[in-house]
């Protein structure tokens, strides 16, 4: 028989009941009714609510909840036409509960049992949780200044445009042909958009069978580490550079060799010359901002050549702000198959999308669809379509325009208050970068600033992590603004520099 009904109304016991299940409901935020189903999907799911309860009447429900009460209707008669709910007449809506053998599973759900560290530690091959990452606050959207790089701005993201490209990605010819399995293939008309729109803008021509997508950067370098990186294997990095590199080619090898960087780039001395591969950034040496300059660049492709050097370039913030003349990539440059080139859309649309790629000879290429396929086959095709769409249709290229007239906004406002409020702080910022690499008076810890800044909402990005050596950037830090709205600019730098005045 069905359990008793609870009655909604007959005290504050009730009320404090159905107050603590919704008490994540972001009011706020959008699809509200989406946000109601799911709380009580997951209540009925997790035992909290049993079959048989009365739900709260959709009057009841929307006053204590301070919503429409047509976005309760809609949310209980959903969960009715799945069963979730049961309606009856005059009565209301009651908890169908879940099929038996899920209920089943819910109630025999073992308790977590604590191990012992020490057990697991000595079967672990490698230790990644304890290498030195870039840390930034999950809710770094929640700080009124967050000066943090490569983040998702709301404002700037082409929502209508991406809605229009994921609805005909969602047509029925459109499903037939990205729900299938490609083993190791990427969607055709994505791969096809990069060597035609994209990739033509950074000077690189490349076929088809030059090119694969990955789930964002990273998992190209790893997928590029794992093929090439033997414990043996010299590996060059760039000293400060980007933590990421450094700590997936150390896990693959012990001869990481720092590679020092000066105002033009990447310095192509001998340390270079005795590496087998080196990670490069030369379109903004990360952390410092530096364009490598035309003539380094010839210079680096050159001493690879004659060492034998592989160089993977990573060029993560390409075409983002058009400033001043661009330089070409090092793979533009290349003539002898030296270079591994890797790109992303993380920068120009958002972080979540995770959609990076490789471009290298077909011989690699075909080796890394065979390593890809053993790890994940490949990246979803239904959002390389909408991606594909979405340059297809030409939002992409209207979209970079956007975001460059924003962002060189942006950063011709920083120009003129840096001096203003940070007057004794040193900076810099290559042209078409959305970053400064700040190095801050003697005596101040940037470590210590960060956490003195967040406190006045304020979010910065240490720049000790950047180093191979720890501290050895310690009065340094990142400044983004690409997620950062131009009116907030600057009271952020004036609550910042008054805190680097107080520890100067």
């Amino acid at each position: 028989m069905a359990a008793e009904a609870r009655p909604v109304s007959s005290g504050i016991s009730d009320g404090l009941f159905w107050g603590s299940l919704f008490l994540d409901l972001d009011r706020r935020g959008p699809f509200l009714q989406l946000q109601i189903r799911q709380m009580i999907y997951a209540a009925i799911e997790d035992g909290r609510l049993s079959l048989g309860v009365r739900m709260p009447s959709s009057r009841e429900l929307a006053a204590l909840l301070q919503v429409s009460r047509n976005t309760v209707v809609i949310a209980y008669e959903q969960l009715v036409d799945q069963n979730f709910l049961v309606s009856r007449e005059r009565s209301g809506y009651f908890v169908a509960g879940l099929p038996k053998h899920m209920a089943t599973a819910a109630s025999i759900r073992p308790a977590a049992i604590e191990l012992d560290a020490a057990r697991w530690s000595d079967r672990y091959a490698v230790r990644p949780s304890t290498h030195r990452n870039i840390v930034k606050p999950l809710n770094w959207q929640d700080y009124p200044y967050p000066f943090i790089f490569g983040q998702f701005d709301p404002s700037l993201f082409p929502t209508n445009d991406w809605r229009e490209s994921a609805r005909a990605a969602l047509s029925v010819p459109e499903i037939n042909n990205w729900a299938r399995d490609t083993i190791d293939e990427d969607d055709p008309a994505l791969i096809e958009q990069l060597r035609l729109q994209v990739l033509p803008r950074r000077g690189i021509r490349a076929r088809p069978d030059e090119i694969m997508m990955t789930i964002g950067a990273q998992h190209a370098l790893y997928l590029i580490a794992t093929l090439f990186t033997k414990p043996e294997t010299r590996v060059g990095l760039e000293d400060p550079g980007y933590p990421d590199a450094r700590n997936i080619f150390g896990m693959l090898t012990g001869n990481i060799v720092p590679l020092q960087v000066d105002e033009h780039g990447l310095v192509p001395d001998a340390e270079f010359a005795g590496c087998d591969l080196a990670y490069v950034t030369a379109g903004h040496q990360c952390p410092t901002t530096v364009p490598m300059s035309y003539a380094r660049r010839l210079d680096l492709l050159k001493k690879a050549q004659d060492h034998d050097v592989l160089l993977v370039e990573d060029d993560y913030e390409s075409e983002l702000i058009a400033e001043r003349s661009v330089l070409p990539p090092l793979m533009s440059l290349d003539r002898h198959d030296r270079v591994l080139y890797v790109g992303s859309f993380s920068k120009l649309l958002a972080p979540g999308l995770r959609l990076g790629y490789v471009v290298a000879p077909a011989p690699v290429i075909r080796e890394l669809r065979a390593l890809r396929r053993l790890m994940l086959r490949h990246p979803p095709l239904n959002n390389q379509r909408v991606v594909a769409l979405f340059i297809g249709l030409g939002h992409y290229r209207s979209h970079l325009a956007r975001v460059s007239r924003v962002l060189l906004e942006r950063a011709r406002v920083i120009d003129r208050l840096l001096p203003k409020h940070l007057a004794g702080c040193g900076w810099l910022r290559g042209a078409g970068s959305t970053s400064y690499w700040v190095t801050c008076p003697p005596g101040v810890d940037a470590a210590q600033l960060a956490e003195l800044a967040r406190h006045e909402g304020v979010v910065i990005e240490p720049g000790d992590v950047f180093s191979m050596v720890e501290g050895a950037q310690r009065r340094c830090f990142r400044l983004g603004f690409s997620s950062i709205r131009t009116d907030r600019i600057e009271p952020g730098l004036e609550r910042l520099g008054r805190l680097i005045a107080k520890m100067s």
